[in-house]
Protein backbone atom coordinates (compact mmCIF):
# COMPACT_ATOMS: atom_id res chain seq x y z
CA UNK A 1 0.00 0.00 0.00
CA UNK A 2 3.00 2.31 -0.04
CA UNK A 3 2.43 5.32 -2.24
CA UNK A 4 4.51 6.14 -5.24
CA UNK A 5 7.41 8.17 -3.87
CA UNK A 6 7.96 9.75 -7.32
CA UNK A 7 4.50 11.28 -7.42
CA UNK A 8 4.62 15.07 -7.69
CA UNK A 9 2.30 17.38 -5.79
CA UNK A 10 -0.21 19.27 -7.94
CA UNK A 11 -0.80 22.47 -5.99
CA UNK A 12 -3.65 23.58 -8.26
CA UNK A 13 -5.53 20.39 -7.44
CA UNK A 14 -4.82 20.80 -3.71
CA UNK A 15 -5.96 24.43 -3.67
CA UNK A 16 -9.09 23.78 -5.72
CA UNK A 17 -10.09 20.86 -3.50
CA UNK A 18 -9.50 22.89 -0.34
CA UNK A 19 -11.47 25.89 -1.60
CA UNK A 20 -14.28 23.66 -2.83
CA UNK A 21 -14.64 22.09 0.61
CA UNK A 22 -14.23 25.47 2.34
CA UNK A 23 -17.03 26.87 0.20
CA UNK A 24 -19.21 23.98 1.33
CA UNK A 25 -18.52 24.81 4.98
CA UNK A 26 -19.03 28.52 4.30
CA UNK A 27 -22.47 27.70 2.88
CA UNK A 28 -23.45 25.68 5.91
CA UNK A 29 -21.93 27.79 8.67
CA UNK A 30 -23.04 31.21 7.50
CA UNK A 31 -26.20 30.46 9.50
CA UNK A 32 -25.12 30.01 13.19
CA UNK A 33 -23.58 33.47 13.84
CA UNK A 34 -26.64 35.07 12.22
CA UNK A 35 -29.17 32.79 13.89
CA UNK A 36 -29.92 35.20 16.77
CA UNK A 37 -30.67 37.98 14.26
CA UNK A 38 -32.81 35.70 12.08
CA UNK A 39 -34.76 34.42 15.10
CA UNK A 40 -35.34 37.98 16.26
CA UNK A 41 -36.52 39.13 12.82
CA UNK A 42 -38.59 36.14 11.69
CA UNK A 43 -39.38 34.27 14.94
CA UNK A 44 -38.64 30.83 13.51
CA UNK A 45 -39.36 27.98 15.96
CA UNK A 46 -36.05 26.85 17.49
CA UNK A 47 -36.50 23.28 16.33
CA UNK A 48 -37.06 24.55 12.78
CA UNK A 49 -33.98 26.75 13.12
CA UNK A 50 -31.98 23.65 14.07
CA UNK A 51 -33.42 21.93 11.01
CA UNK A 52 -31.85 24.65 8.86
CA UNK A 53 -28.54 23.00 9.74
CA UNK A 54 -29.74 19.40 9.86
CA UNK A 55 -31.32 19.51 6.38
CA UNK A 56 -27.77 19.39 5.04
CA UNK A 57 -27.42 15.98 6.60
CA UNK A 58 -30.76 14.69 5.32
CA UNK A 59 -29.78 15.56 1.77
CA UNK A 60 -26.22 14.31 2.28
CA UNK A 61 -27.40 10.90 3.45
CA UNK A 62 -29.35 10.43 0.23
CA UNK A 63 -26.51 11.65 -1.97
CA UNK A 64 -23.28 10.34 -0.42
CA UNK A 65 -23.54 6.63 -1.18
CA UNK A 66 -24.88 7.11 -4.70
CA UNK A 67 -22.37 9.80 -5.62
CA UNK A 68 -19.64 7.37 -6.64
CA UNK A 69 -21.97 5.60 -9.07
CA UNK A 70 -23.20 8.90 -10.53
CA UNK A 71 -19.64 10.13 -10.98
CA UNK A 72 -18.75 6.95 -12.83
CA UNK A 73 -21.79 7.16 -15.13
CA UNK A 74 -22.18 10.88 -15.76
CA UNK A 75 -18.67 12.22 -15.25
CA UNK A 76 -17.38 14.69 -12.69
CA UNK A 77 -17.86 18.00 -14.52
CA UNK A 78 -21.66 17.75 -15.05
CA UNK A 79 -22.21 16.80 -11.40
CA UNK A 80 -20.03 19.64 -10.10
CA UNK A 81 -21.76 22.13 -12.41
CA UNK A 82 -25.15 20.94 -11.16
CA UNK A 83 -23.93 21.32 -7.57
CA UNK A 84 -22.77 24.87 -8.22
CA UNK A 85 -26.16 25.67 -9.75
CA UNK A 86 -28.15 24.29 -6.81
CA UNK A 87 -25.93 26.17 -4.34
CA UNK A 88 -26.56 29.47 -6.11
CA UNK A 89 -30.26 28.64 -6.44
CA UNK A 90 -30.55 27.97 -2.72
CA UNK A 91 -29.00 31.31 -1.82
CA UNK A 92 -31.26 33.19 -4.22
CA UNK A 93 -34.38 31.43 -2.93
CA UNK A 94 -33.57 32.34 0.69
CA UNK A 95 -33.15 35.98 -0.30
CA UNK A 96 -36.51 36.03 -2.09
CA UNK A 97 -38.72 34.83 0.79
CA UNK A 98 -36.84 34.60 4.11
CA UNK A 99 -39.95 35.14 6.23
CA UNK A 100 -41.19 31.65 5.32
CA UNK A 101 -39.55 28.94 7.41
CA UNK A 102 -40.55 26.37 4.78
CA UNK A 103 -38.92 28.34 1.96
CA UNK A 104 -35.78 28.88 4.04
CA UNK A 105 -35.64 25.15 4.78
CA UNK A 106 -36.02 24.36 1.07
CA UNK A 107 -33.28 26.84 0.21
CA UNK A 108 -30.97 25.27 2.77
CA UNK A 109 -31.80 21.87 1.29
CA UNK A 110 -30.63 23.03 -2.15
CA UNK A 111 -27.42 24.30 -0.57
CA UNK A 112 -27.10 20.96 1.21
CA UNK A 113 -27.26 19.11 -2.10
CA UNK A 114 -24.22 21.06 -3.29
CA UNK A 115 -22.54 20.53 0.07
CA UNK A 116 -22.86 16.76 -0.25
CA UNK A 117 -20.92 16.86 -3.52
CA UNK A 118 -18.33 19.45 -2.47
CA UNK A 119 -17.63 17.82 0.91
CA UNK A 120 -16.63 14.55 -0.74
CA UNK A 121 -14.98 15.87 -3.91
CA UNK A 122 -12.95 18.55 -2.12
CA UNK A 123 -11.02 16.27 0.28
CA UNK A 124 -10.50 13.66 -2.46
CA UNK A 125 -8.99 16.29 -4.78
CA UNK A 126 -6.78 17.60 -1.99
CA UNK A 127 -5.50 14.19 -0.91
CA UNK A 128 -5.15 12.78 -4.43
CA UNK A 129 -3.19 15.80 -5.66
CA UNK A 130 -0.56 15.52 -2.92
CA UNK A 131 2.71 13.68 -3.26
CA UNK A 132 3.91 11.53 -0.33
CA UNK A 133 5.89 14.40 1.20
CA UNK A 134 2.86 16.70 1.30
CA UNK A 135 0.18 14.13 2.20
CA UNK A 136 0.02 15.16 5.91
CA UNK A 137 -0.53 18.78 4.85
CA UNK A 138 -3.25 17.69 2.44
CA UNK A 139 -4.94 15.74 5.24
CA UNK A 140 -4.78 18.79 7.50
CA UNK A 141 -6.34 20.95 4.78
CA UNK A 142 -9.03 18.28 4.38
CA UNK A 143 -9.77 18.65 8.09
CA UNK A 144 -9.69 22.44 8.54
CA UNK A 145 -12.02 23.30 5.66
CA UNK A 146 -14.93 23.37 8.09
CA UNK A 147 -13.40 25.97 10.47
CA UNK A 148 -12.06 27.97 7.55
CA UNK A 149 -15.59 28.19 6.22
CA UNK A 150 -16.84 29.14 9.68
CA UNK A 151 -14.28 31.90 10.14
CA UNK A 152 -14.96 33.26 6.66
CA UNK A 153 -18.67 33.41 7.47
CA UNK A 154 -17.98 35.05 10.85
CA UNK A 155 -15.92 37.81 9.24
CA UNK A 156 -18.93 38.88 7.21
CA UNK A 157 -21.14 39.38 10.27
CA UNK A 158 -19.80 42.82 11.30
CA UNK A 159 -19.83 43.96 7.67
CA UNK A 160 -23.47 42.98 7.44
CA UNK A 161 -24.26 44.86 10.65
CA UNK A 162 -22.60 48.02 9.34
CA UNK A 163 -24.89 47.91 6.30
CA UNK A 164 -27.97 46.66 8.12
CA UNK A 165 -30.24 49.36 6.71
CA UNK A 166 -29.43 48.54 3.10
CA UNK A 167 -31.43 46.06 1.05
CA UNK A 168 -28.29 43.95 0.68
CA UNK A 169 -27.10 44.39 4.28
CA UNK A 170 -27.55 42.51 7.55
CA UNK A 171 -27.77 38.74 7.23
CA UNK A 172 -28.46 39.08 3.49
CA UNK A 173 -24.86 40.10 2.80
CA UNK A 174 -23.64 36.61 3.77
CA UNK A 175 -26.06 34.97 1.34
CA UNK A 176 -25.12 37.35 -1.48
CA UNK A 177 -21.38 36.84 -0.94
CA UNK A 178 -21.88 33.08 -0.81
CA UNK A 179 -23.64 33.07 -4.16
CA UNK A 180 -20.92 35.22 -5.74
CA UNK A 181 -18.12 33.04 -4.34
CA UNK A 182 -19.86 29.94 -5.68
CA UNK A 183 -20.08 31.44 -9.17
CA UNK A 184 -16.38 32.44 -9.11
CA UNK A 185 -15.26 28.96 -8.08
CA UNK A 186 -17.40 27.43 -10.84
CA UNK A 187 -15.64 29.67 -13.38
CA UNK A 188 -12.24 28.63 -12.01
CA UNK A 189 -13.21 24.95 -12.27
CA UNK A 190 -14.07 25.41 -15.95
CA UNK A 191 -10.74 27.18 -16.47
CA UNK A 192 -8.82 24.34 -14.81
CA UNK A 193 -10.68 21.85 -16.95
CA UNK A 194 -9.94 23.71 -20.19
CA UNK A 195 -6.26 24.23 -19.36
CA UNK A 196 -5.75 20.75 -17.94
CA UNK A 197 -3.83 22.19 -14.98
CA UNK A 198 -5.27 19.57 -12.60
CA UNK A 199 -7.04 16.25 -12.93
CA UNK A 200 -10.64 16.89 -11.90
CA UNK A 201 -12.03 13.57 -13.09
CA UNK A 202 -12.98 11.47 -10.07
CA UNK A 203 -14.02 8.49 -12.17
CA UNK A 204 -11.92 5.36 -11.91
CA UNK A 205 -10.20 4.67 -15.25
CA UNK A 206 -11.56 1.73 -17.22
CA UNK A 207 -9.84 -1.49 -16.28
CA UNK A 208 -8.40 -0.11 -13.05
CA UNK A 209 -9.18 -2.14 -9.95
CA UNK A 210 -8.10 -2.17 -6.35
CA UNK A 211 -7.75 -5.05 -3.96
CA UNK A 212 -11.11 -5.70 -2.26
CA UNK A 213 -11.52 -4.53 1.32
CA UNK A 214 -10.62 -7.05 3.96
CA UNK A 215 -12.92 -7.77 6.88
CA UNK A 216 -10.70 -5.73 9.19
CA UNK A 217 -10.73 -2.79 6.79
CA UNK A 218 -14.51 -2.84 6.50
CA UNK A 219 -14.81 -3.02 10.29
CA UNK A 220 -12.40 -0.12 10.75
CA UNK A 221 -14.18 2.10 8.20
CA UNK A 222 -17.58 1.34 9.72
CA UNK A 223 -16.33 2.15 13.22
CA UNK A 224 -14.70 5.33 11.91
CA UNK A 225 -18.06 6.39 10.45
CA UNK A 226 -19.81 5.66 13.77
CA UNK A 227 -17.23 7.71 15.66
CA UNK A 228 -17.70 10.54 13.16
CA UNK A 229 -21.46 10.36 13.85
CA UNK A 230 -21.00 10.71 17.61
CA UNK A 231 -18.35 13.39 17.27
CA UNK A 232 -20.35 15.41 14.71
CA UNK A 233 -23.47 15.19 16.88
CA UNK A 234 -21.80 17.01 19.75
CA UNK A 235 -19.68 19.27 17.55
CA UNK A 236 -22.54 20.56 15.41
CA UNK A 237 -24.83 20.93 18.42
CA UNK A 238 -22.09 23.01 20.08
CA UNK A 239 -21.26 25.10 17.03
CA UNK A 240 -24.85 25.66 15.89
CA UNK A 241 -26.16 26.85 19.24
CA UNK A 242 -23.09 28.40 20.91
CA UNK A 243 -23.95 31.97 19.77
CA UNK A 244 -27.54 31.63 21.01
CA UNK A 245 -26.29 30.04 24.27
CA UNK A 246 -23.92 32.95 24.88
CA UNK A 247 -26.75 35.42 24.24
CA UNK A 248 -29.44 33.71 26.33
CA UNK A 249 -27.46 32.05 29.12
CA UNK A 250 -24.67 34.60 29.57
CA UNK A 251 -26.32 37.79 28.39
CA UNK A 252 -23.71 38.63 25.77
CA UNK A 253 -24.50 40.89 22.86
CA UNK A 254 -24.67 39.32 19.41
CA UNK A 255 -21.28 40.87 18.55
CA UNK A 256 -19.55 39.35 21.59
CA UNK A 257 -21.34 36.06 21.01
CA UNK A 258 -19.78 35.96 17.53
CA UNK A 259 -16.36 36.64 19.07
CA UNK A 260 -16.87 33.83 21.58
CA UNK A 261 -18.04 31.53 18.79
CA UNK A 262 -14.87 32.31 16.83
CA UNK A 263 -12.40 31.46 19.63
CA UNK A 264 -12.51 27.64 19.36
CA UNK A 265 -12.68 27.86 15.56
CA UNK A 266 -9.46 29.90 15.30
CA UNK A 267 -7.71 27.55 17.71
CA UNK A 268 -8.97 24.60 15.66
CA UNK A 269 -7.24 25.88 12.53
CA UNK A 270 -3.87 26.44 14.24
CA UNK A 271 -3.95 23.16 16.15
CA UNK A 272 -5.09 21.27 13.03
CA UNK A 273 -2.03 22.43 11.09
CA UNK A 274 0.26 21.54 14.01
CA UNK A 275 -1.35 18.10 14.16
CA UNK A 276 -0.47 17.55 10.51
CA UNK A 277 3.15 18.39 11.32
CA UNK A 278 3.11 15.83 14.13
CA UNK A 279 1.72 13.17 11.79
CA UNK A 280 4.34 14.00 9.17
CA UNK A 281 7.07 13.52 11.78
CA UNK A 282 5.76 10.06 12.57
CA UNK A 283 3.43 10.59 15.53
CA UNK A 284 0.94 7.71 15.81
CA UNK A 285 -2.64 8.69 15.09
CA UNK A 286 -4.61 6.85 17.78
CA UNK A 287 -3.21 8.46 20.97
CA UNK A 288 -3.81 11.99 19.63
CA UNK A 289 -7.26 10.97 18.43
CA UNK A 290 -8.39 9.54 21.76
CA UNK A 291 -6.87 12.33 23.88
CA UNK A 292 -8.55 15.06 21.81
CA UNK A 293 -12.02 13.55 22.25
CA UNK A 294 -11.45 13.00 25.97
CA UNK A 295 -10.64 16.72 26.27
CA UNK A 296 -13.90 17.65 24.50
CA UNK A 297 -15.87 15.33 26.79
CA UNK A 298 -14.27 17.02 29.80
CA UNK A 299 -15.38 20.41 28.48
CA UNK A 300 -18.99 19.21 28.16
CA UNK A 301 -18.96 17.74 31.67
CA UNK A 302 -17.57 21.01 33.05
CA UNK A 303 -19.88 23.49 31.26
CA UNK A 304 -22.34 23.82 34.20
CA UNK A 305 -19.40 24.95 36.36
CA UNK A 306 -17.70 27.30 33.86
CA UNK A 307 -19.92 30.27 34.58
CA UNK A 308 -17.35 33.05 35.12
CA UNK A 309 -15.52 34.98 32.40
CA UNK A 310 -12.22 33.25 33.16
CA UNK A 311 -13.62 29.72 33.26
CA UNK A 312 -15.76 30.42 30.21
CA UNK A 313 -12.75 31.51 28.16
CA UNK A 314 -10.79 28.49 29.42
CA UNK A 315 -13.66 26.25 28.30
CA UNK A 316 -13.69 27.75 24.79
CA UNK A 317 -9.90 27.39 24.50
CA UNK A 318 -9.92 23.78 25.74
CA UNK A 319 -12.68 22.87 23.32
CA UNK A 320 -10.77 24.51 20.49
CA UNK A 321 -7.68 22.46 21.32
CA UNK A 322 -9.69 19.25 21.23
CA UNK A 323 -11.54 19.94 18.01
CA UNK A 324 -8.28 20.99 16.36
CA UNK A 325 -6.91 17.47 16.57
CA UNK A 326 -9.99 15.30 16.07
CA UNK A 327 -10.99 16.19 12.48
CA UNK A 328 -7.40 15.83 11.23
CA UNK A 329 -7.36 12.31 12.65
CA UNK A 330 -10.81 11.55 11.24
CA UNK A 331 -9.91 12.65 7.72
CA UNK A 332 -6.62 10.76 7.99
CA UNK A 333 -8.42 7.50 8.74
CA UNK A 334 -9.18 6.45 5.11
CA UNK A 335 -5.47 6.76 4.22
CA UNK A 336 -4.49 5.08 7.48
CA UNK A 337 -6.87 2.16 7.04
CA UNK A 338 -6.57 1.64 3.28
CA UNK A 339 -3.47 3.52 2.19
CA UNK A 340 -3.65 6.72 0.13
CA UNK A 341 -3.80 4.88 -3.20
CA UNK A 342 -7.07 3.15 -2.22
CA UNK A 343 -8.70 5.98 -0.24
CA UNK A 344 -10.99 7.28 -2.97
CA UNK A 345 -14.53 8.71 -3.11
CA UNK A 346 -16.14 5.52 -1.75
CA UNK A 347 -14.04 5.53 1.43
CA UNK A 348 -14.69 9.21 2.02
CA UNK A 349 -18.40 8.67 1.30
CA UNK A 350 -18.57 6.16 4.16
CA UNK A 351 -16.85 8.64 6.45
CA UNK A 352 -19.07 11.53 5.33
CA UNK A 353 -22.19 9.43 5.88
CA UNK A 354 -21.21 9.19 9.53
CA UNK A 355 -20.64 12.93 9.62
CA UNK A 356 -24.00 13.62 7.96
CA UNK A 357 -25.80 11.58 10.59
CA UNK A 358 -24.19 13.72 13.28
CA UNK A 359 -25.13 16.91 11.46
CA UNK A 360 -28.70 15.63 11.28
CA UNK A 361 -28.93 14.74 14.95
CA UNK A 362 -26.95 17.39 16.82
CA UNK A 363 -28.56 20.71 15.82
CA UNK A 364 -32.13 19.47 16.35
CA UNK A 365 -31.42 17.27 19.39
CA UNK A 366 -30.13 20.14 21.51
CA UNK A 367 -33.25 22.36 21.26
CA UNK A 368 -35.49 19.34 21.83
CA UNK A 369 -33.64 18.61 25.08
CA UNK A 370 -33.74 22.30 25.98
CA UNK A 371 -37.53 22.28 25.63
CA UNK A 372 -37.66 19.52 28.24
CA UNK A 373 -34.88 20.68 30.57
CA UNK A 374 -35.64 24.41 30.23
CA UNK A 375 -32.10 25.27 31.44
CA UNK A 376 -29.09 25.44 29.10
CA UNK A 377 -26.66 23.94 31.61
CA UNK A 378 -28.80 20.82 32.01
CA UNK A 379 -28.55 20.10 28.28
CA UNK A 380 -24.81 19.52 28.51
CA UNK A 381 -25.02 16.18 30.35
CA UNK A 382 -26.48 14.43 27.30
CA UNK A 383 -23.69 15.64 25.03
CA UNK A 384 -21.05 14.94 27.66
CA UNK A 385 -22.19 11.32 27.68
CA UNK A 386 -22.22 11.10 23.87
CA UNK A 387 -18.70 12.55 23.65
CA UNK A 388 -17.46 10.13 26.29
CA UNK A 389 -18.95 7.27 24.26
CA UNK A 390 -17.18 8.70 21.21
CA UNK A 391 -13.85 8.61 23.09
CA UNK A 392 -14.39 4.95 23.92
CA UNK A 393 -15.06 4.22 20.25
CA UNK A 394 -11.85 6.00 19.28
CA UNK A 395 -9.94 3.90 21.80
CA UNK A 396 -11.42 0.71 20.35
CA UNK A 397 -10.52 1.81 16.82
CA UNK A 398 -6.99 2.67 17.92
CA UNK A 399 -6.53 -0.79 19.36
CA UNK A 400 -7.87 -2.31 16.14
CA UNK A 401 -5.51 -0.24 13.98
CA UNK A 402 -2.57 -1.32 16.14
CA UNK A 403 -3.58 -4.95 15.64
CA UNK A 404 -3.70 -4.32 11.87
CA UNK A 405 -0.31 -2.60 11.97
CA UNK A 406 -1.75 0.76 10.78
CA UNK A 407 -0.46 3.65 12.83
CA UNK A 408 -0.48 6.65 10.48
CA UNK A 409 -1.57 7.55 6.91
CA UNK A 410 0.61 6.34 4.05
Amino acid sequence: MAPNDDKQTNWTGILFGFLLATLAAFQQFKLPPLLPALLAEYAYPKVMAGAFMSIYAVVGLFVSFGLGTLLQRLGTLPILLAAFATAIGGNVLALLQPESATVMLTARGLEGLAFAVFAIAGPVYTNRSAGPRHLPLAIALSAIWIPMGQISANLLVPLGQLSDGAAWGGWRLSWIVTGAATALLAVWMISIRLRGSADLDLRRPAGESHAPLSGDERWALALAALIFTLWSTQYFAYMTWLPQFLVEAHGLSEDWATVGYSVPVVILIVVGLLTSVAIRRGAPLAPMFVASIVLQAAVWWAIPYTTTLTTGIASLVAYGLGIGVTPVCLFALPSTILGSSRAGPSAFAVLMTGRNLGVLIGPILLPQILLVMQVWSDVTWVFAFLTTLCALGALLLGLGLARMGRYRPD
